[in-house]
């Protein structure tokens, strides 16, 4: 949703939220005005990973750590091809990083993908107002518009609801890596990051990663020992392919679902889904493991829920909770080999709280 074709240089931007608000601050990235849903991600670190993950595809991603692009970027830490949020908002960017890693300014890396971006804003009264009022429809634009345009396209665009989003992230041909292992899992892609494919490798398990929309007939073909579901931006609801993939695996692999993933597998087994008020974004997620009474600090990326109420008439188990707003952060069924979380234990730049995650799963597909 994005048009010209230009780059900005310190030229004035602003945002348009879908209840008439306007915010000034200046340009960077991009000269052009692209939309999305605004919301806030509470990481220090890890912009890169961020602007390069597929969930937020659909997204206008604003950092609540003031300083961003102060250690500058490095394809080596990317989690897709290429920057998937349509705009980044920031408090204040770092034009003139020094550090040996860095290959490019966090303003270069917007202008290569075409990305706009606006700092010099109070992006903690930001945080607030979507905290109070929820995410919302927004447009960012870095160039001269009317505020009455930017408001009309914040307010006329598809709701993230019902925008069909994992299309777009998803591979269109089965991948294999890890060829040589003697192990390999499935792996769904409905958005999966860079680190999670490598969290397997990892473990010494190979990984056939799928198209979202592949056939359980066209998955058991690979000999795979498991099947994992990936993360992925926007609605679960609109994945009704990948639920019937699930329905018709589940007895016949182990299985495992890392955020979107724990939403499908929900849906598959009569659980049901909501979008939450603003989600859950960042590196410092509280997670509490009902069987051993341990906490962990997590790095979630997610504004849909599965609904605790309706697990009660399903075969699942919740064994995790979130302890700020205690949603379901795990389960597992009660009879077949199925092992969810909705954070990312392979989370970079971290924290590395769960990453034996990926050895639970190795576990299963080792006694299947």
């Amino acid at each position: 949703m994005e048009k010209g074709a230009k780059t900005n240089d310190n030229a004035t931007a602003k945002i348009a939220l879908e209840d008439g608000t306007i915010i000034k601050g200046e340009g960077f990235g991009h000269e052009t005005t692209s939309t999305g849903e605004i919301v806030f991600t509470t990481g220090m670190t890890g912009y890169v990973e961020g602007l390069t993950d597929p969930s937020f595809k659909g997204q206008i991603m604003m950092s609540t750590y003031p300083l961003q692009g102060n250690y500058g970027v490095s394809d080596d830490w990317y989690q897709s091809a290429k920057i998937q949020v349509e705009g980044y908002i920031v408090r204040e960017v770092c034009k003139n990083p020094s550090i040996y890693s860095s290959q490019k300014t966090l303003d270069e890396f917007l202008r290569e993908f075409k990305i706009p971006g606006i700092s010099g804003i109070d992006t903690r009264e930001l945080t607030i107002k979507i905290r109070q009022k929820g995410t919302m429809k927004c447009a960012l634009s870095t160039e001269e518009i009317d505020d009455s345009e930017l408001i009309a396209q914040a307010k006329n665009q598809l709701s993230i609801v019902d925008m069909d989003l994992v299309p777009q992230v998803s591979t269109k041909e089965v991948v294999t890596f890890g060829e040589n292992f003697k192990q390999k899992t499935a792996l769904i892609d409905c958005g999966v990051k860079k680190n999670i494919i490598d969290g397997f490798l990892d473990k010494g398990i190979g990984v056939v990663l799928f198209p979202y929309n592949s056939d359980y007939k066209s998955i058991m073909e690979y000999d795979v020992d498991g099947l994992m579901i990936s993360c992925g931006p926007g609605n679960p609801e609109k994945l009704t392919e990948t639920v019937e993939t699930i329905k018709k695996l589940s007895n016949k692999l182990p299985i495992f679902g890392i955020c979107m993933g724990q939403q499908i597998i929900a849906k598959s087994f009569g659980a049901k889904i909501y979008k939450m008020k603003f989600g859950h974004r960042g590196s410092n997620q509280p997670v509490k493991d009902l069987e051993s009474g341990k906490v962990f600090i997590t790095s979630q990326n997610h504004g849909f829920s599965v609904d605790n109420d309706s697990l009660k008439d399903s075969p699942l188990k919740l064994t995790q909770v979130n302890l700020n707003d205690n949603t379901p952060e795990g389960f597992t069924h009660e009879e077949l080999l199925i092992n969810c979380v909705q954070y990312h234990p392979e989370a970079g730049p971290g924290p590395n709280d769960t990453n034996f995650v990926f050895d639970k799963f190795k576990k299963m597909m080792d006694e299947y």
